[in-house]
């Protein structure tokens, strides 16, 4: 394992099981009472990557009264990760697998899961898999029924997407592409979301993933049925579950998270005001929110 330290995180490189170079941020590393308690670990969606947690994760870390670390990975083909040549290999048990190797490179046993998007199902394959991993699990806008209707905008979206030839290119076309599932952002927070996405290469901007991920998702047929994961998701009936909806969230409908809380009864669940899929974790009170939960939770030995 190398790591290097970032301003606010320690930027972290491990090796997968079949031996790519995969990296991770690690918040709170140099904090003693952080280190007390159970980490929390961030799974970010299909394209994105550690990044998206950024201004979350500091506010976590350094915590007033009960910081903890938060380890923010990026999956094999996206962020500081290498690419995958076999694109196969891109697939929710692979990478569920890169994040347990990740954990144990880091020497993270177990941990508060919070997953955005793909990162719930990665959640969720762990379930089965690595039971013991999860102490508590965050489900940011997504479960084991996703919409078709959400998946065809994502698809859409990146079918559309033109390369923007500056950062303020590249935050009008996020705005408007997801405008009107974010009222509530500022300016501010779409520049921020714009240099999350992107990333320059050979004088480019272009989006922080391997291109083949999109190739992926259009291929997709949605007029078949998706794939449900409820033996999955009730594998997390132990422990704590909180899950957030995007108020306009077209990935997880209101209906799922019903049946989500009637097969968990101890589920928190939350609608975020004025965000969509999937909502920014920074914004809106969700710190509080989430640290409240995180609270509840009993430190692992």
């Amino acid at each position: 394992m190398q790591a290097d330290t970032v301003s606010g995180y320690q930027s972290v490189t491990f090796s997968s099981p079949d031996g790519l170079k995969l990296h991770a941020r690690i918040y709170g590393h140099d904090n003693p009472e952080a280190r007390d308690r159970t980490p929390l670990i961030c799974l970010p969606g299909l394209t994105r990557n550690s990044a998206d947690f950024h201004q979350f994760a500091l506010l976590i870390s350094t915590h007033e009264t009960t910081p903890r670390r938060v380890v923010c990975f990026d999956y094999r083909g996206r962020g500081g990760s290498e690419w995958d040549k076999d694109r196969k290999h891109y697939n929710i048990l692979t990478e569920a697998d890169d994040v347990v190797a990740g954990c144990t490179a880091l020497d993270v046993p177990h941990g508060v899961f919070l997953g955005t998007s793909r990162g719930v199902l990665i959640i969720m394959a762990l379930a089965a898999t690595r039971p013991g991993a999860i102490k508590a699990a965050i489900f940011n806008d997504a479960g084991p029924v996703i919409d078709g209707e959400g998946l065809a905008q994502i698809m859409s979206y990146h079918d559309h997407r033109n390369q923007p030839s500056s950062m303020a290119e590249a935050t009008a076309m996020m705005k408007e592409a997801y405008g009107k599932s974010f009222p509530v952002l500022t300016e501010e927070d779409w520049v921020d979301y714009a240099e999350a996405t992107f990333v320059e290469k050979d004088g480019r901007l272009v989006g922080n993933f391997d291109p083949a991920l999109a190739d992926m998702l259009r291929e997709i047929n949605l007029n078949a049925p998706l794939p449900t994961m409820w033996p999955q998701f009730d594998g997390l009936g132990a422990v704590p579950l909180m899950t957030l909806r995007g108020e306009h969230s077209k990935l997880l409908s209101e209906e799922s998270v019903r049946l989500m809380a009637e097969r968990h009864p101890g589920m928190r669940s939350v609608t975020v005001p004025g965000q969509g899929h999937a909502p920014i974790l920074h914004l809106g009170g969700l710190p509080d929110t989430i640290m409240t939960f995180l609270e509840s939770v009993p430190d692992a030995n």
